[in-house]
């Protein structure tokens, strides 16, 4: 009872309460927004515009499948946006994607049915497709939405064009074309479109001075497009200005080094000029390029021709003509003899070189064809009756040597205008 009492600690108490309260707030405020045991950490997500200012600039500076893939990224990162998926769309176009950038357009048409470039992009892939009938519906469709979408009348000028010389339209849409291009100039001015899709017409109309012009406007607004210096150097080709187009095409080369069309245009340059060798080296690069494309090895097989690399030109021009498999297996389907210059070409060129190695019982069937299928055109039946000529020479010959163009004076056979 005496007892004397302990005073209270009050240090250890306010310690004790203050850990007290200190576990409360953390079960109630902390523990609840902690991932559990075992989850990632969430990451930062990235801002879908800088996906796209990083897609612009690699298209500035002309690095096409790098863009093409950071606007993937945006797709991905934003996949109900269909404005992504239209600059995506206008890139692969650019970049030669035609099938992916259909798919993509397409799917900007299905987010957004009313959205008129979704639907001017798709017109525009299909024409690089050569599918014309698409094109213009789906362009008139672009232009039903909004009338005055300038790149929507800008794709249009090409597509008027593409149609008439691609022999599915008339001479009725080259003048359409041409006011087209006014009016796409005059609703987007200042674009790379609208130069391009001006120079275009023009080129069409052999005004091909004024087509570099509006060429070289587009390039001051992106000089990093290869198709742009491509246009350059068919101008300048069609002006014999050579020296230029070939400058122009060895740009599209460094630019795009997969595609072999340059590559095919430096060797008819080349070609044009009588330097025959190099022709060939360039025609035999646009080959490995695509193996598959019977034109470029049609390309080939002529200038075997002119460097007198006979059985060359008989094995790359047979696959042009009759169809076949490469060295490496690849089929080449057979280019059917239509009224066309360069298919024309091909064609009697294989008869030519044929009767030069006296067989004729192979040449004169070409020969026949050629004065079956084209009569309308003089050059051809004009070189078909030579191949008869030859061959007819060959049989009245006992011993005669094989002969050659400067024996058989094959060097005056009519040239044939090159695109």
């Amino acid at each position: 009872m005496n007892r004397r009492r302990k005073r209270p600690n009050w240090f250890r108490i306010i310690l004790l309460s203050l850990l007290v309260a200190g576990g409360l707030y953390f079960n109630s405020f902390v523990l609840p927004n902690q991932a559990p045991l075992g989850m990632p950490t969430p990451t930062a997500t990235r801002a879908v515009e800088s996906y796209i200012s990083e897609a612009e600039e690699l298209f500035k500076q002309g690095k096409l499948t790098s863009a093409i893939d950071v606007y993937k990224q945006a797709v991905i990162s934003q996949p109900d946006n269909s404005q992504i998926r239209i600059a995506l769309a206008r890139v692969q176009v650019f970049a030669g994607q035609y099938n992916d950038a259909v798919t993509s357009a397409g799917d900007a048409i299905l987010l957004d049915p009313s959205n008129s470039m979704a639907y001017a992009v798709l017109a525009w892939a299909y024409d690089f497709q050569e599918d014309y009938l698409k094109a213009e519906s789906n362009i008139k469709r672009a232009l039903e939405i909004d009338d005055r979408n300038g790149l929507a009348h800008a794709y249009y000028v090409e597509i008027l064009v593409d149609s008439y010389t691609g022999g599915v339209g008339s001479f009725a849409d080259v003048e359409k074309a041409i006011e087209e291009s006014k009016l796409a100039m005059a609703l987007a001015p200042g674009t790379l479109e609208t130069y391009r899709a001006r120079g275009y017409i023009l080129e069409a109309t052999q005004n091909y001075e004024e087509a570099i012009r509006e060429y070289q406007s587009a390039v001051a607004i992106n000089p990093n497009i290869a198709d742009l210096h491509l246009a350059l150097g068919r101008n300048y080709r069609a002006l014999q200005i050579y020296d230029k187009a070939v400058e122009e095409f060895t740009l599209a080369i460094t630019l795009n080094p997969g595609d072999p069309t340059p590559f095919l245009m430096i060797s008819r340059t080349y070609a044009t000029v009588g330097e025959y060798a190099k022709a060939m080296q360039y025609a035999e690069t646009a080959v490995t390029n695509n193996p598959m494309d019977a034109n470029l090895r049609g390309n080939l097989g002529i200038m075997y021709y002119r460097n007198a690399l006979w059985p060359d030109a008989v094995k790359q021009l047979s696959l042009v003509v009759n169809g076949g498999f490469s060295d490496d297996g690849k089929q080449i389907n057979a280019i059917q003899l239509i009224p066309d210059a360069r298919i024309i070409e091909y064609y009697y060129t294989y008869g030519f070189v044929l009767a030069y190695l006296n067989r004729c019982g192979e040449a004169l069937p070409i020969a026949q064809t050629i004065q079956a299928r084209v009569p309308a055109d003089e050059i051809a039946v004009a070189n078909a009756i030579e191949i008869n000529n030859l061959c007819q020479k060959n049989l009245n010959a006992t011993s005669a040597p094989l002969q050659t163009p400067t024996e058989t004076g094959a060097a005056s056979e009519t040239p044939v205008p090159t695109p």
